[in-house]
């Protein structure tokens, strides 16, 4: 994560990745023909989207992302993400309570695909870490998430990503829609850029120079920004 602001330009990491990957999510996997990438609650009906419009196989990203800002909106989860059980949408399932996305008659396996108490957690925590990464930059820079003038989002996760859904759980903060630009494989036009430009490469170079890295793991404030990021 990047940070741009009155000519300093800040990053840090988090380790956000694999549970938006769908790794350590129980049907977790990666964006590819069946994986359901978009999922809708109205009236407590879920309807869900695949990719290649195939049977669904699992929940990629966007799709796990999805899962859980729908269910949190529609109260089936709580601020904490715990799972409410005597919501409509929830049973008992073999790991505890759980949400049933696809009945088993709607995948290509015949097995249900369900979110659990346990997959929430993981979104929890990566997010959690996003959240907190972008807090503490902000406050790096004497800044505020009102200060945002733009928020880009790189990557082929976050070019598919809802954000609305992203807005939701907490992971970004709720800025003006408009201010909110999802760009594709930013490294990649970057490292072309780079390659086909001796001003863009030059440019490239100066910056890396003027880069301070926040190094979280050390931050005196990272547990407390995490824990508050963790709520839903």
């Amino acid at each position: 994560i990047s940070l741009m602001a009155e000519g300093r330009l800040v990053s840090c990491s988090t380790a956000s990745g694999p549970a938006f990957e769908g790794a350590h999510i129980e049907y977790g996997m990666r964006a590819a023909d069946g994986a359901v990438e978009r999922v809708r609650i109205t009236d407590n009906r879920i309807e869900y989207q695949t990719i290649g419009n195939c049977e669904a196989v699992g929940l990629c990203g966007s799709g796990i992302l999805d899962a859980v800002a729908q269910l949190r909106l529609a109260e089936a989860i709580n601020f904490r993400g715990a799972i409410e059980k005597k919501h409509e949408l929830v049973s008992e399932g073999n790991n505890g309570m759980e949400v049933v996305i696809v009945p088993a008659k709607e995948t290509k396996q015949r097995r249900a695909i369900t979110i659990n108490r346990k997959d929430i957690s993981e979104i929890q925590m990566a997010k959690g870490a996003i959240r907190a990464g972008i807090e503490l930059l902000l406050d790096s820079c004497n800044k505020t998430s009102k200060d945002i003038d733009s928020l880009i989002i790189a990557g082929a996760f976050g070019t598919f990503i809802d954000i609305e859904s992203a807005i939701t759980i907490g992971m970004f903060p709720d800025i003006p829609r408009n201010r909110f630009k999802q760009v594709g494989n930013a490294a990649g036009i970057g490292a072309k850029l780079s390659l086909l430009s001796i001003q863009q490469r030059a440019l490239v170079s100066s910056m890396r120079n003027r880069f301070e890295y926040l190094e979280l793991a050390n931050h005196p404030n990272f547990t407390d920004e995490f824990a508050k990021a963790m709520s839903m």
